[in-house]
């Protein structure tokens, strides 16, 4: 007899989380590839990948800052490339920056880091990485799908002419990240509605 149950979940409950799950994956998916430019830089001077920071205490950067930095080493392309590590000491006595640089080279990256160390915020995340990726060709943002969507927008408010550089990053994986990727697209998309306000 068919009593609505797979093994011993309920179909409805089975449904709604492959729903929630599948529409989590489609938001991110889509993040990822919103708010690009399409007149990258032709002086040769290669790409920079900006890495926003997250709030972190200790001495050893955190679970996010850790990802982060992985997810901008996979997102470099080959050829002239260098890390843009954001993030002031905001939660405690090192800077986010600090940290995520320590991590990277513990993690191999070899290349150039650059270290902004004054931003407590996204918003100054860009505001403060601006001088240092002036001179991009390509300019990548990573961080979770939306808030890196977050940072592209900042930058095009802020730096039309930079955003126009803005290339995608491989921040976004199927299946990574997957039980907070539905809470962190209602609140993605939540801060993102504000802002196109």
């Amino acid at each position: 007899m068919d009593n609505g149950r797979v093994g011993c979940v309920p179909r409805r409950f089975l449904l709604f989380f492959v729903v929630l799950f599948g529409w989590a994956e489609w938001e991110h998916w889509r993040a990822s590839r919103r708010g690009m430019g399409g007149r990258p830089g032709t002086s040769g001077t290669g790409e920079a990948v900006v890495v926003l920071g997250y709030r972190n205490g200790g001495s050893r950067a955190n679970f996010v800052n850790r990802w982060r930095v992985r997810a901008a080493v996979r997102s470099q392309a080959p050829g002239p490339s260098r890390l843009v590590l954001c993030g002031g000491a905001v939660g405690g006595a090192e800077t986010e920056a600090a940290l995520m640089a320590r991590y990277a080279r513990e993690y191999g990256c070899r290349g150039p880091l650059v270290l902004e160390t004054e931003s407590r915020s996204t918003w100054e995340n860009v505001l403060h990485a601006v001088p240092l990726i002036e001179d991009a060709d390509r300019i990548k943002i990573v961080s979770n799908s939306l808030h890196a969507e977050k940072a592209r927008h900042y930058l095009r408010r802020h730096r039309p002419d930079l955003a126009e550089r803005l290339v995608p990053a491989r921040d976004y994986r199927f299946g990574e990240w997957l039980a907070l990727k539905p809470v962190l697209a209602v609140m993605g998309k939540r801060n993102l509605r504000r802002l196109r306000r």
